[in-house]
């Protein structure tokens, strides 16, 4: 494995700015997440590395070599799709080996066979070596793909939502083995993605990216708890965090703040506080959402899960460990 390094990286598709000035470091062994909307830059990133598209500023090193004008195949990397890619006429077996056999590598049979063997139980796929790719459910074919790329032991592994067209429970299972997976390899991982779940479980750094820019970076715990702005603020969060106007909620404010942040978890409900309205509680199994009007702004609060609050009940609010933003939506930190 390598460190991989963006300079002041940005890249243009006619009048439009895919990536713009990317300073980005991905240090060995580490598992980097850049999270954002389509159209946020992420996969452009991705193939900047690869060598698919060529910068118009800046410089891509891996390894502490400047790659910014090699061809694809001088940069050791491997790059996991979106979709599975795999060769549907070929067995499990025949598809892992593939990239084994390129005349670039020419590794030996034998090699090979162990190699694949030793990622397919990894993978946990093994038993499925003999089987055509036709024969695999979704889940299988992914992890068959990410088996193509695991076998070449590369610099750094590149993977564009890799998880993002299985099933919800199939996402779940597959991102604890990607984790399980790069912790025993040590391998380096550049991951995009638009799920904040997959950024905050797989991530050791989460990089969020905004019209092409890397606004901030940081661990998943960084991000969540210490935003440097009201569009970071958005992107970690399940449900989203609570935005309003500053003075809705009463809570002490620095000079200068706009709008004022509220985690879902960082708000008591009681009699005492902000009065408010519950319009609807939303039961989820292991907690309860309670949402609800506050000075006609709408405000979403984590409750217990046997909540007996109801549609109509009014209610006192009581925050703690608010965000304080500007009018231009830039953090203030009281």
């Amino acid at each position: 494995m390598a460190e991989v390094r963006l300079t002041g990286v940005s890249k243009s598709f006619g009048k439009t700015v895919a990536i713009r000035d990317v300073d980005l470091a991905v240090a060995d062994g580490e598992f980097v997440v850049l999270l954002g909307p389509t159209g946020a830059g992420k996969t452009t990133t991705l193939r900047t590395v690869a060598g698919l598209e060529r910068p118009e500023t800046g410089t891509v090193h891996i390894g502490g070599k400047d790659v910014t004008r090699s061809a694809p195949a001088e940069r050791d990397v491997a790059f996991v799709f979106q979709q599975y890619s795999l060769y549907p006429h070929l067995t499990v077996f025949e598809n892992m080996a593939f990239p084994l056999r390129s005349p670039a590598r020419r590794v030996p049979e034998d090699r090979i066979t162990e190699r694949v063997g030793q990622v397919a139980e990894m993978l946990r796929i093994d038993h499925k070596l003999a089987n055509k790719a036709t024969r695999l459910s979704g889940g299988e074919m992914q992890r068959v793909a990410i088996g193509r790329a695991l076998v070449r032991d590369p610099s750094i592994f590149l993977m564009d939502e890799p998880l993002s067209s299985l099933d919800a429970k199939l996402r779940a299972g597959l991102r604890v083995e990607l984790k399980r997976i790069q912790y025993e390899l040590g391998a380096t991982i550049l991951y995009v993605t638009h799920d904040q779940i997959e950024a905050m479980t797989l991530a050791t750094r989460v990089g969020v990216l905004n019209q092409g820019r890397l606004v901030q970076i940081g661990t998943p715990k960084q991000i969540y708890e210490d935003p440097d702005d009201i569009y970071v603020a958005g992107r970690l969060g399940s449900p989203r965090i609570n935005l309003v106007p500053a003075g809705v909620i009463a809570v002490p404010a620095p000079p200068g703040t706009a709008t004022v942040g509220l985690r879902t978890e960082h708000v008591e409900i009681g009699r005492d506080g902000t009065p408010a309205t519950i319009d609807r509680i939303e039961h989820l199994g292991d907690q309860s959402r309670a949402h609800m009007t506050v000075a006609g702004t709408p405000f979403t609060v984590l409750v217990d899960a046997h909540t007996d609050l109801a549609p109509g009940d009014s209610v006192g609010l009581s925050p703690r460990a608010p965000l304080f933003f500007d009018a231009a939506g830039t953090r203030i930190r009281a």
